[in-house]
């Protein structure tokens, strides 16, 4: 070989070392960069590797236990709408419901979630508004019932279908329309089967609704999945299909037992057993129009482990016109859940309620209802700042007694 021929070559291999040389200075500046700028980059790839799943990372790089997530699931009654309700909301061509409702406001719009039972159809004016015994209220309750907090309405009880099949299905699109979240009736066979999920601060949470019935008046042939009725077989399936869709927690509303009944029937008990035996974790009774007890309850499932659930056989209305006894005695539920930072696990840690008392002004006041914080009211009159007499001091106080002995002591598993 030529000189000229080596020394083109050796030129040829020294600028190919050259290239290698600067490549690998390029890649350590921009791996040493890296690494100062990001210290816990190890930490990071023990997490990716599973080996870390409950711990967050500080600044410094040390490991921190993950923190539990504390939600509430906030309860009210059935909104049972008399024509005294509607007239009384009435004023210059509009219906406000809300001036009932701005005592115990404060206890509903900071709830994790708000429930409530929508025990009325939502017509349409053409339909003529209506009370008992066919319920047809005008769609601005919803609204007031909605800017009050509530973001779900249970739509399964003895009085959806008072207006027909055509009721019923104008009340889902205005609550649609409204964006209100609904379970328990439906407008077709895949509306039924599909779950209503809400995530609660990352918490996946089902919600489900079944009635004992429709006041006798039939569901329309080809369309029975328009009302969940209480009925075993469906139950199972939703409480099924809910665990199989990924629910941390599931939520059963039911409109069951039995009317002006301040104690929960055998049937009740009988049927809040199955679904906490089948996943339900809270259970919001309705449709004694009168507050009725709550409780943890505990059942052995098949394999002899046992499961624990809360239920509330009945919260009463939440607002009507009714007037027999315990009518007007209603409560707002405060459910506290939390799931476990670590183990995932979820637990109840409390179960508390305002008691709130439906007060009727008189015909010719203003605002005909309102809604009692009772013991507020007893605060105000006992330290001296109350616009209210003795006598509605000595009424709160005893319809305070009532709720109490009837709904039981608050729960505190903490």
């Amino acid at each position: 070989m030529s000189r000229l021929k080596r020394k083109k070559q050796t030129n040829k291999v020294s600028v190919f070392l050259g290239i290698i040389i600067i490549a690998i200075l390029v890649a350590l500046s921009v791996g040493i960069y890296y690494l100062v700028n990001n210290p816990n980059i190890f930490y990071k790839n023990e997490a990716n590797n599973g080996m870390t799943n409950n711990l967050n990372t500080n600044s410094e790089g040390e490991k921190e236990v993950a923190k539990d997530t504390v939600i509430n699931i906030v309860g009210i009654g059935d909104s049972l709408c008399h024509s005294q309700n509607f007239n009384d909301a009435y004023e210059a061509g509009e219906y406000d419901f809300s001036p009932m409702f701005k005592n115990i406001t404060k206890y509903i719009e900071n709830a994790t979630v708000a429930v409530g039972n929508l025990e009325t159809t939502l017509a349409g004016k053409d339909r003529g508004y209506s009370g008992y015994p066919t319920f047809n209220s005008p769609d601005e309750l919803a609204l007031d019932l909605k800017e009050m907090g509530i973001d779900i309405l249970t739509t399964a009880n003895n009085h959806c279908i008072d207006k027909g099949y055509t009721g019923l299905v104008r009340t889902l699109d205005k609550l649609d329309e409204y964006g209100i979240a609904h379970t328990g009736t439906s407008r077709s066979e895949e509306e039924q089967n599909t779950i209503l999920f809400k995530d609660l601060d990352g918490i996946k949470t089902a919600f489900l609704c079944y009635t004992y019935g429709t006041n006798g008046i039939p569901i329309p042939k080809g369309k029975e999945y328009s009302v969940n009725l209480i009925d075993k077989e469906l139950m199972k399936k939703q409480l099924d299909k809910a665990k199989e869709e990924g629910a941390e927690i599931i939520c059963v509303s039911m409109h069951w037992g039995s009317e002006y009944r301040i104690k929960q029937t055998e049937e009740q008990e009988e049927l809040a057993e199955f679904l906490i035996k089948n996943g339900a974790d809270v259970i919001l009774g309705n449709h004694s129009h009168v507050p009725e007890p709550m409780e943890m309850k505990t059942v052995t499932l098949d394999d002899g482990t046992t499961r624990e659930g809360f239920v509330i056989y009945s919260m009463g209305n939440f607002f009507s016109a009714q007037t027999q006894e315990y009518t007007r005695d209603t409560l707002i539920l405060n459910v506290e859940i939390r799931k476990n930072g670590q183990t995932g696990k979820i637990t109840i840690d409390k179960a508390t309620y305002t008691p709130v008392y439906v007060y009727d002004n008189g015909v010719n006041a203003k605002d005909r209802y309102e809604l009692l914080d009772i013991e507020q009211v007893i605060k105000d009159y006992e330290e001296g700042n109350s616009k209210y007499t003795e006598t509605m001091y000595n009424l709160m106080k005893k319809e305070l007694k009532k709720i109490e002995e009837i709904v039981g002591p608050e729960i505190d598993n903490t």
